[in-house]
């Protein structure tokens, strides 16, 4: 197994759109990136910890490469927004990727080259080292399942999940 720490705004659409694909075993969202020693939803909210809402992408790689869960990252969220995903404002939802070690990185780093191409430069997704991790109340795991008539998921999450459903068909799960 590995684990892929990345941040494209709020973590309820991240954790909806990874919970649908083959070989991910688990999605835990969190919080990092930041200099708070305990942070939660409400004070990262503000702006001011400087954490990131992240999800931690644990995935089966002779399953679903981590090339794919990267393109995925880049295919759900719009990474040329600074500090932002649509309505969604702050550094608490900027595009960043945490990594562990120096192949994680360039890991990233290709990724993010790769996206560059399809999104026509201009990439403002931030590449740091991961440090530590908090995870987020047990409220927003699976927050899209659970709450799926919650006007958020269904304006901003659905059309993710809809939108990596049919970008990435041969690695969804099963209904």
């Amino acid at each position: 197994m590995q684990t892929l720490v990345l941040a494209g705004g709020c973590f309820w659409c991240l954790d909806a759109v990874y919970r649908v694909l083959k070989g991910v075993d688990s999605v835990v969202s969190g919080y990092t990136g930041g200099a708070d020693a305990r942070p939660t939803y409400e004070s990262v909210c503000t702006g001011r910890t400087g954490h990131a809402e992240a999800v931690a992408v644990t995935f089966d790689p002779e399953v679903i490469p981590a090339e794919v869960i990267l393109d995925v990252f880049f295919t759900l969220h719009d990474p040329r927004q600074l500090n932002r995903q649509g309505a969604d404002v702050g550094t608490q939802y900027r595009s960043a990727m945490f990594y562990t070690d120096d192949a994680q990185r360039e890991l990233f780093e290709a990724a993010r080259d790769r996206a560059s191409e399809v999104w026509d430069g201009g990439i403002v997704t931030e590449i740091s080292e991961l440090g530590e991790w908090f995870e987020a109340e047990p409220y927003h795991q699976d927050f899209f399942a659970k709450n799926p008539g919650q006007g958020y998921c269904m304006a901003v999450a659905l059309p993710k999940v809809n939108k990596v459903r049919k970008s990435y068909a041969g690695y969804i799960l099963a209904s």
